[in-house]
């Protein structure tokens, strides 16, 4: 959602007279995270509590307005999930079972970031039921792969902290309409919310914060069924729509061709297997343009570059972050980027970082001390994108012109 120059200028002006105003010790409070575990704990930035606004003769009103002024929101993204398909034979993490901690695939450190944010998202990639109905048939087993996970995987990433889900990708039919049915229903029932396919009730996915804040997110991919990435007009009207009902919108794209041989941000279309994968340059900055405030995107398979365009965050992709299996993991493959943002009430970007997490066969993200996947988006944004001047130092940590 993008703030009007006059509301920001009367807010920036009742914050600082208030604080101008006051006495030289005015008490701040603490930086925190709220504990909850639900879909709303929010991250509150150092501010004046009532008493000292009180205290130092500010009106609770304008303290009420600096308070909202700093708060911010902490948002998490990754790439592609699929923590085990049991069709057509049997491939399981042993680790992910009913009832089980995430932390013992992800370790504390990196489960961590996951329950501490106020929202967490991720693009699933197949479906989740127990049917062999419409089960997609392979004519090549090299191409072709048919991914059925079981639903209490559902619950289970609902408990490593996921809130806002996309199912908008080339397996969410795996096994047709129903088989995309029966998955948005699991993860609805779990209590995470999804954008799905191009169908009443799946295409918008809101998530409510503590404060009544809300956030939408929007997926869009390039198959049948779905909010297309190449229908440049339905995204704007898409986006407008989200960001009609919402504070901040964010954006899901499953776009781009796949493999390492295809890491650049090439700003023209992108074709794989004789499809069109869409021009994943084009699609974020139309997004952004109509209101989008984060744009994550999916489906290369390996990370790709960064962006801060008009104040918002963009990335090409997140490439695999929790994919067990038959996926090939080699190389930058394996890297597992983890986008923490902090973003104001309207969505635009405060502050950001990439955690390097990676996997090996068979699978499962780990936190990796080496940074690898960090400094290899800042290869590649540097590369990509010399002229938006966004440095991302050894630790992860974004800068940029402001």
């Amino acid at each position: 959602m993008r703030r009007s120059p006059l509301v920001s200028i009367v807010a920036f002006g009742m914050f600082a007279g208030a604080v101008l105003g006051g006495c030289t010790e005015a008490q701040t409070a603490p930086l925190g995270m709220a504990a909850s575990q639900g879909a709303g704990a929010v991250a509150v930035a150092p501010s004046l509590t009532k008493s000292a606004a009180v205290q130092n003769n500010m009106p609770v009103s304008a303290q009420d307005s600096a308070v909202e002024a700093e708060r911010t929101y902490s948002i998490v993204g990754v790439g592609d999930m699929m923590m085990g398909s049991d069709w057509p034979q049997p491939g399981m993490d042993p680790r992910v079972t009913p009832g089980a901690n995430a932390s013992a695939v992800l370790g504390q450190e990196l489960a961590g970031i996951f329950t501490d944010a106020d929202v967490v998202f991720g693009n699933f990639e197949g479906t989740l039921h127990s049917s062999s109905r419409e089960a997609k048939a392979c004519g090549s087993s090299r191409y072709c792969y048919v991914f059925r996970s079981p639903p209490f995987h559902a619950e289970y990433l609902r408990r490593a902290g996921f809130t806002l889900m996309s199912n908008a990708n080339n397996h969410s039919r795996d096994f047709g309409e129903s088989g995309r049915t029966a998955t948005v229903t699991n993860l609805t029932n779990a209590g995470i919310a999804v954008a799905g396919g191009d169908r009443d009730g799946m295409r918008i996915a809101t998530q409510t914060l503590d404060d009544g804040r809300r956030v939408a997110l929007v997926a869009f991919g390039h198959n049948p069924g779905l909010l297309r990435v190449q229908n440049y007009a339905r995204v704007t009207e898409m986006v407008r729509a989200a960001d009609a009902q919402a504070d901040i919108v964010m954006v899901s794209c499953h776009i781009g061709a796949e493999g390492a041989a295809h890491d650049r941000v090439t700003r023209a279309t992108e074709t794989y297997l004789g499809e069109d994968r869409g021009n994943p340059y084009r699609f974020a900055r139309t997004a952004v343009d109509a209101g989008a405030d984060i744009v994550f995107c999916h489906g290369p398979h390996i990370p790709r570059a960064v962006e801060v365009y008009q104040g918002r965050f963009i990335a090409y992709s997140l490439g695999n972050f929790w994919t067990y299996g038959r996926f090939n993991l080699r190389g930058h493959n394996g890297l597992a980027p983890v986008a923490r943002l902090e973003v104001d009430g309207e969505g635009a970007l405060v502050s950001a970082d990439i955690v390097s997490a990676r996997q090996d066969r068979p699978g499962g993200p780990y936190l990796d001390r080496s940074n690898a996947a960090a400094q290899r988006i800042a290869e590649l944004t540097a590369r990509d994108f010399p002229e938006g001047r966004v440095s991302i130092d050894a630790s992860g940590q974004l800068d940029w012109p402001r």
